[in-house]
């Protein structure tokens, strides 16, 4: 399978500037080209009512299974409440290998944490959660180096430490895919 690209669909609303500078950084990373479109889902289909959030393997399946091509990896962009059943939220996810992932950025804010609004965090929180769950889409596990992009993020704060690049090891297996 020869990949021609890496699409990121808009699910809601991105500021355009927002969207350039993640597309700059993942074309940087993975050495593809990246294209940006707008989706359309009726969100109200994915909600679960009793968590009051969005159901994160239901949505993954969705963009998967209508937006995904073979010769593309697919990331669904959005801005609700994700969550798992095992987990109480999660920023993004992906098949590991597969052609389709997600992520949100609704849990990236500063508002959310009671701390003030900055736009350049947020823009650097959802470029390596982009990043990150793109990397699943090639086969790269989570990393232990605590500066690669493929660490575990379970907060915010574990987002903010580390590097929105592949470590060297990650690369290298990046490379062999």
């Amino acid at each position: 399978m020869h990949l021609e690209k890496i699409k990121l669909i808009s699910f809601g609303y991105f500021e355009k500037s927002l969207l350039e500078k993640i597309v700059k950084d993942v074309e940087q990373e993975f050495q593809l080209p990246v294209k940006t479109k707008e989706g359309h889902l009726d969100l109200s289909l994915f909600y679960d009512p009793s968590r009051r959030q969005y159901d994160g393997n239901r949505l993954l399946k969705e963009i998967t299974n209508s937006y995904a091509k073979e010769q593309n990896k697919t990331l669904g962009l959005f801005n609700v409440d994700l969550f798992i059943p095992i987990l109480t939220y999660i920023f993004g996810q992906a098949y590991l290998n597969g052609k389709a992932g997600i992520a949100s950025i609704y849990r990236l804010r500063n508002e959310r944490y009671g701390i003030f609004k900055d736009e350049k965090v947020l823009i650097n929180r959802f470029r390596k959660e982009v990043i990150h769950e793109l990397g699943h889409t090639f086969g790269l596990i989570h990393c232990f180096d605590p500066t690669c992009v493929m660490r575990s993020s379970t907060y915010v704060e574990d987002i903010d430490q580390k590097n929105h690049q592949l470590c060297h090891k990650c690369r290298e297996q990046l490379t062999k895919t």
